[in-house]
């Protein structure tokens, strides 16, 4: 280790002086930086005495915040370590070992229920899964195991174990498989009310430096956890994390990790508590000689992150690792010792055993604290349910959980209990006439109730959309002359990395270039697709505003207790199909929120409903967001999911849920929606199996004219791969009760000029690839879908018969439009109309509603 330990000068000791401003601004209640934290965590003495003192005030000012003062939190659980190989090399870790070591490399589906029964037979509520991280990518052993007994990997195994644990005993699974995606976090997200992974540091030289602890782990990257972590608040987890002390990391690299975690925690709320573990050195690991963390630097950095982290954060020391120093951990701000197990050793550390729980009560009790039992998931996430907890969990946490205080209730039966999606059909529900109300009483508030939570921390998405916010690069005379020149004689040239200047130019340009610009852009619209002005006589149906996703642009979103929300049944959506048909439709376009009581099946159900009830209808249904949260809810493929959707009736799929299809810009306007890699391999999944897409670009929110070039660029190189996009579909942001603008973070969308240009440059830089740039009536108004129609635009979309999406965000141009109406926005561009399918290619003809009758549901 000595090759990693850190550089003397960069952690000498800090001044007397230093260490006392620093006392001072805590004990004036200042927010500390990096550098103040890291000065505290040398204080010793007296001055580590009156550190300990003011963390003890701020936990226990969070205690009476939460109702609970003077108690301490343990959860009682059985460890299960459902496999110890592993394909990271920590140099401290004796969890994990080599095949031959191991009588298999799995336990065995019966032997983690054994484990389990014996928990809830001696009143454990959790069943704590520690595991290596993705052990078959380095053993051969792992994947034969796997194969063997048919899964696909690792995490569908430990999913498999966790569902038999929640129906067969009734223990909450709290999950430590490691680095999760934000795909596999939504996978496991309904089998677990809780999962867990320590960030434990974001001291990147001590994994990419030869002899560091972390060297030779994939997964320990600093970077990869924190985006782990990060994803996890995506997905509305509660999450626990750490971090680790005493392996190499100086003062200043462990204070940078505790506000790491707090920038995360801020962001998105799930950070349930925090972990300050110290080393201990174990024998036959790398780092058996190295010294144990000191017990004075371990209180320390706890009461350090408790002041970092706050009154709310729940904060935990592992009690069998701190020696007789109870009193002391107690002193430094915890107010939670994890887990305990009555049943089963810590495996990850053998040598140090739980302390019995009636001495961890006493222990606490002379330092004035009450004990008391919480289950995996912390009280509030408890109370909150939704969208914390997924709904197929909420019935066994119930079970598990006093109803008043959210902690565990000590009295409870620990049985198994079913887990299954929720029931196949339900009756129409909530403000079901809000497609129709949205344009006479409105919405009922400017904003979903749970406004203040939901969305995350406000002044830390101000400052991440600050970071990587670039100022605009000057426009030159030459790069405008460049790229109007690029745009009349190679269009699609426009999108290539060495025209950057050039396509910047054009698309931020003004003035006479912007006119020159969309001049071009309409003359390669007549060329490509002619005079007529395209549109589809549809119907919008959304079947359910009800969404935990937490998207911070969206006002359509509502929690089920909200006065706006409504759910639609499958006889009411067919209902609407056969009156959309009489009035000429011959698309139905279907979507909703991410509904948690939406059983898995009602999607196929939907699209076998419309073309029950309208054989030759189009379903043009479920955004790449929706397709991605069900299909993991189902716990299968997006190409299985896809294809039964296919089946059942979808016929092309929209291509929204798009945004902005870079992550920088994703993750500050939608918090929680799908990453853009897994947008791209929904839309493309969808064009192999034959399902077409439109394609969409929400701009003039948060994102940069940089942004909108890249996103074009994305949606070229998937189309020159399956040639499945139908449209592109530019969406201006609709600003008015969007959250992320009413936060005051958000611009008040495009300016005219936005939208002139964006239409025009898209017509030309997807010259060659999709012949069809459509303006939204709804969201730019009749004058401007005018003029942008006579700027490169060729298609108007659709009649709608009822839009609610953007009315709900405060879009002021109506619901609706007749085929009149349609043609008086294209006459005032100067061009005829013509009637089109949903793919632009299929001939139109009315369309015929089904005799009366019962509407096929999944068979049996």
């Amino acid at each position: 280790m000595t090759d990693v330990l850190p550089d003397p000068a960069a952690d000498a000791a800090p001044s007397e002086a230093a260490l006392r401003r620093a006392l001072r601004r805590v004990r004036d209640g200042a927010v500390l930086d990096v550098t103040e934290a890291a000065v505290l965590l040398a204080a010793r003495g007296e001055q580590l005495d009156e550190l300990l003192g003011a963390a003890s005030r701020v936990r226990d000012a969070g205690l009476v915040a939460e109702g609970r003062p003077g108690v301490v939190t343990y959860s009682r659980k059985v460890f299960i370590p459902l496999t110890r190989l592993c394909r990271d090399r920590c140099h401290y870790c004796t969890f994990a070992t080599v095949p031959h070591r191991l009588p298999a490399a799995f336990l065995e589906r019966d032997e983690v229920l054994e484990i389990a029964r014996a928990g809830a037979a001696a009143g454990c509520k959790e069943a704590l899964f520690t595991l290596g991280d993705r052990p078959e990518d380095r053993w051969p052993a792992a994947r034969e195991w796997l194969d063997e007994r048919g899964y696909d990997s690792t995490l569908d195994y430990v999913r498999a174990c966790a569902i038999a644990v929640l129906e067969e005993t009734g223990l909450l699974p709290h999950l430590n498989p490691g680095v999760l995606s934000w795909a596999e976090l939504t996978r496991l997200k309904p089998v677990a009310p809780s999962m867990g992974m320590m960030l434990e540091t974001t001291a990147t030289r001590l994994w990419s430096e030869p002899g560091g602890p972390h060297y030779g782990s994939p997964d320990k990257e600093p970077a990869v956890r924190l985006r782990s972590l990060t994803d996890a608040g995506r997905v509305g987890v509660p999450f626990t994390t750490g971090i680790l002390i005493g392996i190499g990391e100086n003062r200043t690299e462990r204070a940078e990790s505790i506000f790491a975690i707090r920038s995360a925690a801020r962001a998105h709320g799930h950070v349930q508590e925090v972990i300050v573990q110290n080393f201990r050195a174990k024998p036959d690991t790398a780092m058996a000689n190295d010294p144990d963390a000191d017990l004075d630097d371990l209180a320390a950095t706890i009461a350090v992150a408790r002041l970092v982290l706050g009154p709310k954060m729940r904060v935990q020391a592992p009690p069998n690792l701190v020696g007789d120093e109870f009193a002391l951990m107690l002193r430094a701000g915890i107010d939670d010792w994890g887990g305990v197990s009555p049943v089963t050793a810590d495996h990850v550390n053998p040598e140090r055993p739980w302390p019995a729980i009636d001495e961890l009560t006493a222990r606490s009790a002379e330092s004035g604290f009450t004990l008391r039992e919480r289950l995996t998931a912390y009280p509030r996430y408890v109370l909150a349910g939704s969208p914390w907890i997924d709904t197929r969990l909420h019935a066994h946490v119930a079970a598990l959980a006093d109803p008043e205080t959210g902690l565990a209730n000590e009295d409870a039966v620990v049985v198994g209990r079913p887990w299954q999606e929720p029931d196949g059909g339900f009756a129409s529900t909530g403000r079901i006439d809000l497609q129709a109300t949205i344009d006479t009483t409105g919405r009922t508030d400017d904003r979903r109730g749970d406004f203040d939570s939901v969305y995350g921390d406000w002044d830390e998405l101000r400052g991440e959309l600050a970071a990587q916010q670039r100022s605009a690069p000057e426009r030159l005379d030459s790069d405008v002359r460049a790229g109007l020149a690029l745009a009349a004689s190679d269009p699609a040239a426009l999108l290539d990395p060495a025209n950057e200047a050039a396509a910047m130019a054009v698309l931020t340009c003004d003035g006479a270039a912007l006119e020159e610009l969309t001049r071009l852009a309409d003359r390669v619209r007549a060329d490509v697709v002619g005079e007529p002005v395209s549109y589809v006589i549809n119907r919008n149906i959304n079947f359910s505003n009800v969404c935990y996703v937490g998207c911070r642009f969206c006002a359509f979103a509502q929690r089920e207790r909200d006065a706006d929300a409504f759910r639609l049944s499958l006889d009411e959506v067919a209902s609407r199909a056969v009156e959309a048909a009489q009035d000429g439709a011959t698309e139905v376009c279907m979507q909703g929120g991410i509904d948690p009581q939406l059983p898995v099946s009602f999607y196929a159900d939907l699209a076998r409903a419309v073309r029950g009830a309208v054989p030759g209808m189009h379903v043009h249904a479920f955004s790449p967001m929706e397709i991605v949260s069900a299909s993991a809810k189902a716990g299968v493929s997006i190409e299985e999911w896809l294809t039964e959707l296919r089946d059942a009736g979808l016929g092309s799929i929209p291509g929204t849920a798009a945004e902005i299809l870079d992550d920088e810009v994703r993750w500050v306007l939608t918090k929680g929606k799908l990453p853009a890699a897994q947008w791209i391999e929904v839309v493309s999944t969808a064009h192999r199996l034959g399902i077409p897409s439109s394609s969409t670009m929400m701009y003039g929110h948060v994102d940069e004219p940089r942004h909108w070039l890249g996103h074009l660029r994305t949606l070229a190189s998937i189309q020159d791969e399956t040639g499945g996009f139908t449209e592109f579909v530019p969406l201006p942001f609709v600003h008015h009760n969007a959250p992320i603008y009413l936060a005051g973070i958000a611009r008040p969308g495009p300016t005219e000029r936005d939208n002139r240009a964006v239409h025009a440059f898209a017509r030309l830089a997807l010259y060659g690839r999709i012949d069809h740039i459509q303006c939204s009536w709804v969201k730019l108004g009749d004058e401007l879908a005018a003029r942008i129609l006579a700027g490169g635009a060729d298609d108007m979309g659709g009649t709608l018969m009822e839009e609610t999406i953007s009315r709900m965000a405060g879009s002021e141009n109506g619901s609706a439009r007749t085929v009149a109406e349609l043609e008086s926005i294209a006459t005032a561009a100067g061009r005829p109309i013509r009637q089109r399918s949903t793919t632009y290619a299929d001939p139109v003809a009315p369309l015929v509603p089904a005799a009366p009758r019962l509407i096929p549901l999944t068979p049996a």
